[in-house]
């Protein structure tokens, strides 16, 4: 990143040839680096709408009269709507926040569609439609289908199972969580089309995607990072979560007051293990809050996940072993 951050270089030929290597990497026809996943469904809604056309796009964001309607599960509304919204999309739910049936989205697709957005992980549900199906539908209608899956790493494999082996149009990840990569950074992958629609409208081009900027630092470093991410990082990954995991499993399994139990996937639908732990307050003497609050309050802060009444998670992806031994003595001082 250092060496890339002291050259000058034409940045659209920078883009060019890091998609291309990207691509090759992951065994799709294109692909585009981003600021972020969130950047990637900015622009990724764009080119639907747009369908690369440039008269179109410099009327973003306003879409009157344009394929605006981008179709989503009710169950999977979140945070990240906004960004869809931003390049001026009108979202359209189908199902309830129990069940969707296939009609639903057979019935929502109509002459202003413009895309199907799907997100997997944590915001699957027990009866969301299966992005097999979802593909089906929407390519029958000759509609796009995007996937979100920032966090969908590891398996590594998702980074062409989306894309090339279901049929998605794109697929977005980060390339700041387990690709290693700048913290800023995100790729779109897919077809073609679609992420040279993407490209168009990003920095260094003047449009829509104008402030999402990613540096030639960034771009070379995401480039990096994946190559060591597919070439020996996922192994190390995977590795370092399970021998943690082992870890924090024998030391709490026989402590008073605790019950731990091995997750997986985790809280993000990652194909990787934490440990959740259940908190008996009567036996303990304390709170599931309050350790949590506890640990929060240390010299240097220790976060722990909450899920249901009485359970914490603790999940090693994101630690050093340093991070995790302070973690440990902390959260046995807390407890004891």
């Amino acid at each position: 990143m250092q060496e890339a951050n002291a050259a000058q270089v034409d940045m659209n030929e920078l883009h060019a040839k890091a998609g291309a290597r990207i691509a090759q990497m992951t065994q799709n026809e294109a692909a585009y680096v981003t600021s972020g996943s969130a950047a990637g469904l900015a622009l990724s809604a764009a080119a639907c709408i747009t369908g690369g056309n440039p008269a179109l796009m410099d009327k973003l964001p306003f879409t009157d009269g344009l394929k605006n309607e981008i179709v989503v599960h009710r169950f999977q509304r979140n945070h990240y709507d906004i960004n869809i919204r931003q390049a001026g999309a009108r979202l359209v739910e189908i199902g309830s926040h129990r069940q969707t049936h296939p009609w639903e989205l057979e019935e929502a697709i109509g002459e202003k569609t413009a895309a199907v957005f799907y997100f997997p992980g944590q915001y699957m549900g027990r009866n969301i439609l299966k992005p097999e199906t979802i593909i089906e539908i929407a390519h029958e209608r000759n509609v796009p289908v995007v996937v979100d899956a920032a966090a969908q790493l590891p398996p590594s494999a998702n980074l062409w199972r989306y894309t090339k082996e279901m049929g998605a149009d794109a697929a977005i990840f980060s390339g700041g969580k387990s690709i290693g990569g700048p913290q800023n950074t995100g790729i779109i992958l897919g077809k073609k089309k679609i992420v040279d629609a993407c490209a168009m409208m990003g920095s260094p081009r003047y449009s829509v995607g104008r402030p999402m900027k990613a540096g030639r630092d960034d771009i070379v470093g995401l480039v990096r990072a994946l190559e060591h991410y597919l070439d020996e990082g996922e192994a190390a990954q995977y590795a370092h979560n399970e021998r943690w995991c082992e870890f924090f499993m024998e030391r709490t399994a026989g402590m008073k007051g605790l019950s731990p139990r091995l997750r997986r996937p985790n809280a993000l639908g990652q194909d990787l293990p934490e440990v959740v732990i259940d908190i008996d307050e009567e036996s303990l003497g304390k709170s599931r809050d309050e350790i949590a609050a506890s640990l929060w309050e240390c010299e240097v802060r220790v976060q722990v996940g909450v899920s249901g009444e009485s359970e914490i998670y603790i999940s090693p992806d994101p630690l050093t072993d340093a991070d995790a031994e302070y973690l440990w003595a902390r959260f046995v001082e807390v407890v004891s």
